[in-house]
């Protein structure tokens, strides 16, 4: 299927590794140009290379910076010759007990994961409509539809940005001009988070990385993780041309571990 999005530019935030850099890939593969973002400088130039070696007719373009800053989202919009495809990402903030958490871990956590994706989108959805064609994607996480305990800065911050694109998705004056707004909630993925999360356990349990993972991956109906590859992909298919119908959505990607009907 071409998905219509070829020659399109797109802003792809923690995009060095893990679910960022498979949407990146995905993209590319579609022709679309990207900038993509990751505050390790080493890590985002080895992984431009690698996009720009999957399709050489597109420009990848990397800067480093913190993108939960005023200054790294400055310096990731102007590296954009316009924002036709934006995706949302950030690292998730660290588990723990609600017990220990001050006002300042509340605070980072909010601008990590829900005031610096509204500001990215205040940006440029206007400028999306006006061309008439704007897909915003935000990676979230499945703890927004069923919360985990020790994730608690997660589901506040996360859950909040969600409670706030609910509205603005539906919004006519983007709505209307094809400027599209979903999320997508990721479940247990083999990426680098999930393996930090199990060494962390490993550590407290005395149980190796591996076994926690393998007793991880027997929970899930799927008894796998999800791919990055795999996760990309569903991102493209919201990007492009023939979703322009599917809005203000929160797509749960988790293998079916989530045991609601709705």
């Amino acid at each position: 299927m071409d998905l219509g999005i070829s020659g399109k530019w797109a802003l792809v935030c923690a995009a060095s590794k893990g679910l960022g850099k498979g949407c990146a890939a995905a993209l590319v593969r579609e022709g679309v140009n990207v900038v993509i973002t990751a505050r390790g400088d080493a890590t985002l130039q080895a992984t431009a290379a690698e996009l720009r070696a999957l399709n050489p007719a597109v420009q990848v373009l990397a800067v480093a910076g913190d993108i939960t800053t005023p200054e790294g989202r400055a310096a990731a919009l102007a590296a954009c010759p316009q924002v036709d495809i934006l995706i949302n990402n950030a690292g998730g903030p660290p588990p723990g007990d609600f017990r220990t958490w001050d006002r300042a871990a509340w605070i980072a956590a909010l601008d990590a994961n829900m005031l610096t994706p509204i500001e990215l989108i205040k940006a440029t959805v206007d400028t999306m409509a006006e061309r008439g064609f704007g897909r915003v994607i935000n990676i979230t996480s499945a703890a927004v539809k069923a919360p985990i305990d020790i994730l608690g800065l997660s589901n506040g911050a996360r859950s909040g940005l969600t409670g706030f694109v609910a509205g603005v998705a539906r919004q006519s004056q983007l709505a209307s001009h094809n400027v599209t707004i979903n999320a997508l909630l990721p479940g247990p993925f083999d990426t680098d988070r999930l393996r930090g999360t199990m060494a962390g356990a490993a550590q407290k349990s005395g149980q190796t990385v591996e076994a926690l993972l393998d007793a991880r991956r027997k929970l899930n109906p799927t008894q796998r993780f999800g791919t990055a590859d795999e996760f990309g992909a569903a991102c493209a298919f919201l990007c492009s041309a023939h979703a322009g119908y599917i809005t203000g959505q929160n797509i749960l990607m988790d293998g079916g571990a989530y045991p609601g009907t709705f």
